[in-house]
């Protein structure tokens, strides 16, 4: 499973530093997100925060190597993609656009590492 954990460092290497981002200037990092919406600065805040935790609990897993949690991160970033679609539906900021494409590369680099990881994994046991 290392091609998958690898992936996942692109997934922490954009949920820190964003979510930090969105705590020290959220109307900075908003606008560098092409967002053209007025959400205050509370509400990036508690976003960046909960960007930063997720970030903190991956770096975890990756540093364990709990490989078994690898594929619930793309479950949890698939259901992401739904909401994040749903947002932009609602009000048309390219702000959710813009995190859906982040989304979109994260997903397709980690499925596609996690099914090549597979595959070599059947390929060793059919082997054995």
């Amino acid at each position: 499973m290392e091609r998958t954990r690898l992936s996942l460092f692109y997934l922490v290497g954009y949920l820190i530093p964003s979510g930090i981002m969105l705590l020290i200037a959220p109307r900075f990092a908003l606008k560098l997100l092409l967002s053209n919406g007025d959400y205050g600065d509370v509400f990036p805040r508690a976003a960046g925060m909960l960007a930063v935790g997720l970030g903190i609990m991956l770096v975890q897993m990756l540093r364990l190597r709990l490989s078994d949690l690898y594929s619930t991160t793309l479950i949890v970033r698939s259901f992401f993609f739904v909401c994040l679609l749903s947002l932009y539906n609602l009000n048309y900021d390219p702000f959710f656009l813009v995190l859906l494409v982040i989304l979109s590369i994260g997903i397709v680099l980690t499925t596609t590492s996690y099914i090549l990881d597979k595959q070599d994994a059947s390929k060793s046991n059919q082997e054995s």
